[in-house]
């Protein structure tokens, strides 16, 4: 039997079978407890430290739990081998980890295009659903469909076929948390294919197709969108495209622009139009054009994808994508056994939602606040500037402006003098992946979507406050 010389402090905040627990432990693992040592009994050890059996026993038993003892009945508890898993190492320095980037201070005006206006959301009715479904929503608390719940995917179809003219059954839809976890899917799906991408463009997509295996080409943008003959050129087997309101130019491609990509897409086998819908909901003058997947047809070569952040919120992670037939079958193949990453709650939340018609009525709402807020914001800079000094491109749709100052300083003059009068933006030139130089001079992007009304005057006499803008 193994002799020990255990000091235990009644005072200490650790409970006495933790602090005898830790000794033990420690000397196992340093070696002063031998392999096949055997400990005093509970009671001995109990009498020798004046403490409860009870203390003794639970020490021994997370010993034991935890491989350090093993416990022979009718013989006591005895010392297991204890392996360091990795030769004692020398001493060295801690090892330095990068710092965080410093949180940005808060803008006076943010003017970023990732925002929503919060206050547009429909929380009264939200809440009210999620609370019927909580009171009543066991089943929701077991899994649910891989792909979505079919529910959702049937209410999904139903909307997409009303308003973007997309044909499709609810088999083919992915329900997935945000757009960039379905193209990371869809790109491995895709692998050994080039994919077209719009300069200038948003270059998440373009990052999350080449961290997937998939190298991209840029092709640039015309008044028309992507322009086809640079398509043709890239080599590109694949394409990646914001048709309905391109970002961040805000040009929408005409319908004999789409027939000529569509076109492209069946002129060769293997090749994939990837529809990027992201704001087709905010059409201000009339009806947007149906998608493109709806005119190649459902056993087309267009994979549709589509989020709720803009119309609902960022943090609300639902997206979904509609794959052709054939893609579906390797879908399945690759990805039948994923568990979908939306939770079942907010599906049924927005099925529900969808199925009631409070969100046709929430779209509406919201176009009609957010177009009140461009025409506000635009009225507000041609009185500032002057009407004759400012461009303003993007008001038919979205949720963005491209402002050019013509003989402006420059777009990073532009950007630093806004910054420096509170109001955050970004200049056009940061969305050309590649040929900056081909960028319209003193030109920036304004997101007015979480710009709140009572500001816009405020914004405007910084922004002229900024860029020296002539009296209106």
């Amino acid at each position: 039997m193994v002799e020990l010389t255990v000091c235990l402090d009644a005072k200490a905040a650790r409970p006495l079978y933790q602090q005898l627990y830790d000794h033990l432990s420690a000397q196992i693992r340093s070696g002063a407890l031998p392999k096949g040592g055997r400990l005093p009994g509970k009671r001995s050890l109990a009498n020798q430290l004046a403490v409860a059996v009870n203390t003794v026993d639970t020490a021994y038993q997370m010993l034991v739990a935890e491989g350090y003892l093993e416990a022979r009945p009718k013989s006591g508890f005895f010392v297991l081998e204890y392996l360091d898993a990795l030769p004692q190492a020398p001493e060295r320095a801690p090892v330095s980890l990068p710092e965080e980037p410093p949180a940005e201070t808060a803008p006076r005006f943010d003017l970023s295009t990732g925002a929503v206006d919060t206050a547009l959301f429909p929380f009264r009715t939200w809440g009210r659903i999620q609370k019927e479904l909580l009171y009543n929503g066991e089943a929701l608390l077991r899994h649910g469909h891989r792909q979505g719940d079919l529910e959702l995917r049937r209410e999904l179809a139903a909307y997409l076929r009303s308003y973007r003219g997309v044909v499709c059954a609810p088999e083919q839809i992915v329900v997935g948390a945000g757009v960039e976890y379905l193209l990371g899917l869809l790109a491995q799906l895709l692998r050994g294919r080039t994919a077209a991408v719009e300069n200038p463009g948003y270059d998440r997509p373009r990052t999350i197709l080449e961290n997937n295996g998939i190298p991209c080409r840029c092709v640039d943008i015309d008044s028309g969108g992507l322009n086809p003959a640079g398509l043709e050129g890239s080599g590109a087997d694949l394409c990646y495209i914001t048709p309905s309101h391109h970002f961040p130019t805000g040009v929408t491609m005409p319908a004999g622009r789409r027939a000529q990509l569509l076109r492209w897409a069946g002129g060769k086998p293997g090749r994939y139009i990837l529809e990027d819908d992201y704001d087709a909901e905010f059409r201000f003058d009339v009806r947007p054009l149906p998608s493109l997947q709806g005119m190649a047809g459902p056993s087309g070569s267009v994979v549709y994808l589509c989020t709720f952040s803009k119309s609902l919120a960022p943090s609300i992670r639902i997206a979904c994508m509609v794959l052709p037939p054939a893609l579906l079958e390797g879908y399945r193949k690759a990805f039948g056994s994923y568990s979908s990453t939306v939770s079942r709650f907010e599906q049924q939340t927005l099925r529900w939602f969808l199925e009631g018609g409070y969100f046709t009525r929430h779209l509406a709402r919201m176009r009609s606040a957010y177009k009140n807020r461009m025409e506000r914001l635009a009225a507000a800079l041609e009185d500032a500037f002057g009407r004759e000094n400012i461009r303003l491109k993007g008001q038919h749709t979205g949720l963005h402006l491209l402002l050019t100052l013509p003989g402006g300083p420059g777009e990073a003059a532009m950007a630093s003098a806004a910054l420096a009068e509170g109001v955050k933006l970004k200049g056009l030139s940061e969305y050309y992946m590649e040929r900056q130089e081909e960028c319209p001079e003193n030109s920036v992007i304004l997101g007015y979507a979480s710009l709140q009304d009572g500001d816009i005057p405020a914004l405007a006499a910084a922004l002229k406050q900024a860029w020296g803008g002539q009296d209106g």
